[in-house]
């Protein structure tokens, strides 16, 4: 399979794009100093390691290097993110959007550990990119991915 037929690249502008981008970043590794506002741009930018989910239906288990974006973003803030030391991993479990006054609203991004980051936007405008490189795929932070007997042990 040539490089660019396993890139993906999604954007979205309603709840139910989101949902697509959401499903594919599930148990993205992140760490802190890879999120960044940019107030001046209105732009959010998250870059991490995403478990490619549907590539590992048809070959091995990896990552692979990927950039989430949101565009028309107010303000920022979060709850959890304030005390991680650099370095520290976070485990992305889902992105979210509530309208409030349509098309504004708030994109909620939620990690495995209980900590959010709260985007109030002008409207929704987001896009999944994958940039490389691949990586076979190891446990996330807080999340192991395919291991049952780590799952037996805890029930």
């Amino acid at each position: 399979m040539s490089k660019s037929a396993t890139e993906l690249k999604l954007v979205a502008l309603d709840r139910e794009g989101l949902e697509v981008i959401s499903a594919h970043v599930q148990d993205t590794c992140v760490r802190r100093e890879e999120m960044a506002w940019l107030p001046e741009q209105k732009r959010f930018v998250l870059g991490g390691m995403r478990y490619d989910w549907a590539g590992a239906k048809r070959g091995p288990e990896e990552r692979v290097g990927t950039i989430l974006r949101f565009d028309r973003v107010l303000a920022v803030s979060h709850l959890g993110l304030a005390d991680r030391r650099p370095g520290d991993g976070l485990n992305l479990l889902a992105v979210t959007f509530e309208k409030t006054e349509p098309p504004s609203g708030i994109v909620f991004l939620s990690f495995a550990d209980g900590a959010i980051a709260r985007l109030q936007v002008e409207c929704l405008e987001a896009e999944l990119r994958d940039i490389g490189p691949r990586q076979p795929a190891c446990e996330c932070p807080g999340h192991a991915l395919s291991q049952p007997e780590a799952i037996e042990a805890k029930a």
